[in-house]
């Protein structure tokens, strides 16, 4: 059979972010479009969305936050099996299974108590807690409604190692869905076995701007597609035609001029709507990040803009009008001196880039921290070391530091992290050879907020004829959100139905309905070795 002729066909892809970058990329791998018909418009300098990676040695590394991988994310190596990486040796997926096998995940100080690692912590659980999981994990999702996490356990639940390491590694709160919370536990059973050591997490080589971002971009380039940065886009024309709906026009602000973008009949639109590093703010060594909010930037708007008066595009006030809810602080650290790095690497016993996340269960601020392998930036100098770390009680006064964690600047925040290392005799020597660059992000578990059917809008939204809806705030009812495998899987499926393809994402790994993965959770929810 002959392939259809998408010659004429132009794709709109709205936002720079990993859906974007992933749906064009998958518009001309397995639809023919030409990359010349293909547009991405993105508000910002910078693509990637929430999968960044900035800065220089002198000025000091920033890194937001990054996205958690493992081996059954099927759509994102599908995708990255097909994208060289940035020195053409191997694919990106290659690089990524061969760097675990080398640098493979084994924590041993998982969790941190009056300043002592436990190794391999025990879950901790009774078994009142652990019925309750089984019944969560259980329930249909429908009955669970816009109820929490904390509607369903015991406030004693909350203080438990299993609650501890789950809720840093994926960055839950007791106020979240229980829906989203019941989704993780399903998706990730596989995991459960060996999660008190964080076995089965994987890395990119870098930080995931340079390892997946780059690598992408310059694929797409190399095939003609146009960035329009500086171009933010504000509202989309939508006409009604007989029982279909069209988008006949983009309207956007290019460098702060307005314009308005034609899009024809055959033409799509892909449009990543909501954002959860929106608005984000960076701090410096003397000073506190802002508090920004939803006006501070054009995702939330574009949302609240093309949904007012269509509830099937969802409903963008469930994720972003409960700020408190849904912030925390990061910070990225740089160091001139390699003091800091060898004192963790002694307490923790691993090398960077093989414990993962360092929790301390005792920190009013519930501070964590990683140190990833280095160099964790391209060309980041031999001697200079970076780490990562964040906080989920932002507005509690540290241990060492008493004031809130959303008010403390750069180099109050490694205060408070050496003093719940114990380093506080080197604490001058380490402070002044290090940059911690401190970040606030309002929307950064906005996707986790409680929610109601329909709050997501679905990724092709019924009675649209080219139009979808991508990212993380879109339905995707097998997938759990906060990943970058959501945003990929939602691009394909986005592609697929557009076109018309023959053709669907890799189906979702279901490891809770493997008798060995559910027999090795249940030993491990019951701390048995």
């Amino acid at each position: 059979m002959s392939k259809p002729d998408r010659s004429m066909t132009r794709a709109h892809l709205i936002g720079g972010g990993i859906a974007s970058l992933a749906a064009a990329a998958i518009l001309i791998r397995d639809g023919d479009l030409p990359g010349q018909n293909i547009t991405i418009y993105e508000e910002l300098r910078r693509l990637g969305g929430s999968l960044d990676g900035s800065g220089d040695a002198e000025h000091g590394y920033v890194v937001r936050g990054g996205r958690m991988i493992e081996s059954k994310y099927l759509c994102t190596y599908d995708l990255f099996d097909s994208i060289p990486t940035l020195d053409k040796k191997q694919t990106v997926t290659q690089e990524i299974f061969e760097w675990n096998r080398v640098m493979q995940t084994r924590s041993k100080s998982r969790l941190v108590r009056g300043r002592h690692k436990i190794d391999a912590p025990e879950f901790g659980l009774a078994e009142r807690h652990i019925l309750a999981l089984e019944k969560l994990a259980m329930e249909p999702e429908a009955l669970l409604g816009a109820t929490s996490i904390s509607d369903h356990f015991g406030d004693d639940f909350f203080q438990t190692n299993f609650w501890l390491m789950w809720c840093t590694t994926f960055a839950f709160q007791p106020w979240h869905s229980a829906a989203e919370f019941r989704r993780y536990l399903l998706r990730f059973t596989h995991m459960v076995q060996g999660f008190n050591e964080l076995q089965g997490i994987m890395r990119t080589v870098y930080n995931q701007y340079d390892s997946l971002v780059l690598p992408l971009r310059r694929w797409l380039e190399e095939r003609g597609v146009v960035f329009r940065m500086d171009c933010q886009v504000t509202d989309l024309g939508l006409s009604d035609d007989q029982d279909e709906t069209v988008v006949y026009a983009i309207r956007c602000l290019r460098d702060g001029v307005a314009d308005e973008i034609a899009v024809g009949p055959d033409d799509l639109v892909i449009a990543t709507l909501g954002s959860m590093t929106e608005a984000s703010s960076m701090g410096t060594m003397g000073e506190a990040p802002k508090m920004l909010g939803r006006r501070d930037g054009g995702a939330w708007a574009l949302w609240e803009k093309v949904a007012k008066w269509r509830p099937e595009l969802g409903s963008p006030a469930a994720f972003a009008g409960h700020v408190d809810e849904s912030r925390w602080v990061s910070f990225t650290a740089t160091m001139k001196d390699p003091l800091l790095f060898r004192k963790i690497m002694e307490f923790t016993g691993n090398v960077p880039g093989e414990g993962g996340l360092v929790t301390f269960a005792d920190s009013a601020w519930l501070m964590s921290v990683v140190l990833p392998h280095q160099p964790h930036f391209i060309g980041q100098p031999e001697d200079v070391q970076v780490l990562w770390g964040y906080g989920l009680a932002v507005d509690k006064p540290g241990d060492f530091v008493k004031k809130p964690m959303a008010d403390c600047s750069g180099r109050e925040l490694m205060t408070e992290l050496l003093g719940q290392f114990g380093f506080v005799d080197q604490a001058e020597a380490i402070l002044q050879n290090s940059i911690c660059l401190p970040c606030m992000m309002p929307f950064i578990t906005s996707q986790f907020l409680r929610r109601k059917h329909g709050d997501r809008p679905a990724i092709r939204p019924e009675g649209y004829r080219n139009l979808a809806i991508v990212g993380q705030f879109c339905e995707q009812p097998d997938d759990v959100v906060f990943t970058v495998e959501y945003s990929v899987r939602s691009a394909m499926t986005a592609v697929y139905t557009l076109l018309d393809l023959k053709k669907e994402p890799p189906a979702v790994y279901k490891g809770q309905y493997d008798p060995r993965h559910l027999f090795a959770a249940f030993r491990a929810l019951h701390d048995m070795a």
